[in-house]
C-alpha cells in the first residue's frame, strides 16, 4: 500500500495545502488522496506531528481557496472545456445540466461534493461554467470546507486520542474512508444508463488504438 503516513511527514503543512488546493479545484488533482490525506494527517497531529490547529486550517484555507479558483477557471473558459466529444469527463450537455442542476441544487452540490473524490475536483469548476452566483458559491464553499478540511483532520486527530494503539487500525480506516467516499460518485454514475453507455464507449476506443 502506498506510505501515506511517509507522505505526509515529509511533505508538513506546505505540501498538505498544495494537495488539498489541487485537488479542490485543478483538472489535474483529481486523483489525489484528500480525505485520507486529511484524516492520517489528523492522526498524526494526535501523536505530535503536527499542530491541530494550524493543520485544520492549512486543510480550510486550502480547500476553499483551491474551490475558488476552480470556479473562477470555469466563469473564464466556460463552454470551450465541454468541446471534447469523446472526455470521459465532460460532454457538451453537461453546461446546460449545470446550469439546471446549479439553479436548483447550487448549495447542497458545493458540500457534498467536499466528501466525493472525482466530483469535488470539478463540482466548483461545473458551477463557475454555469455561472452560480459567486457570493451564494463562496458561503458554501466555505462551509463545505469548514465540515471537510476541519472536519476530517479533527476526526482523525480525535481517534489518535482516543483509541489506544489507534496505528495498528490506521490503515483499515484509510481503506474504509476511500472505499466509503469513492462508492456514492461511482454508484450515482452507473446507474445512468447514458453515462454507462458513454464511459464503455470511451473505453472502448482507448482499448482499439492500442
Amino acid at each position: 500500500m502506498f506510505d501515506l503516513v511517509s507522505l505526509i511527514k515529509a511533505i508538513g503543512y506546505a505540501g498538505i495545502f498544495g494537495i488539498v488546493f489541487a485537488e479542490s479545484g485543478l483538472f489535474f488533482g483529481f486523483f489525489l488522496p484528500g480525505d485520507s490525506l486529511l484524516f492520517t494527517a489528523g492522526f498524526l497531529a494526535s501523536q505530535g506531528f503536527f499542530d491541530i490547529t494550524i493543520l485544520a486550517f492549512t486543510a480550510f484555507f486550502a480547500a476553499v481557496l483551491g474551490d475558488s479558483v476552480g470556479y473562477a477557471f470555469g466563469y473564464r473558459v466556460g463552454p470551450k472545456i465541454f468541446t471534447r466529444e469523446d472526455s470521459l469527463f465532460f460532454h457538451k450537455d453537461h453546461l446546460e445540466r449545470a446550469r439546471v442542476f446549479y439553479e436548483r441544487h447550487g448549495g447542497k452540490t458545493i458540500v457534498i461534493a467536499r466528501f466525493m473524490p472525482f466530483v469535488r475536483t470539478f463540482a466548483p469548476i461545473v458551477a463557475g461554467v454555469g455561472k452560480m452566483r459567486y457570493g451564494t458559491f463562496l458561503f458554501y464553499n466555505i462551509f463545505g470546507g469548514i465540515i471537510w478540511g476541519i472536519g476530517i483532520t479533527s476526526l482523525g486527530y480525535y481517534l489518535g486520542n482516543t483509541i489506544p494503539n489507534v496505528d495498528r487500525y490506521i490503515i483499515p480506516i484509510v481503506l474504509l474512508i476511500i472505499f466509503s467516499s469513492v462508492l456514492p460518485p461511482l454508484y450515482h454514475l452507473m446507474k445512468d444508463k447514458q453515462q454507462r453507455k458513454r464511459i464503455m464507449d470511451y473505453f472502448r476506443k482507448k482499448i482499439s488504438k492500442v
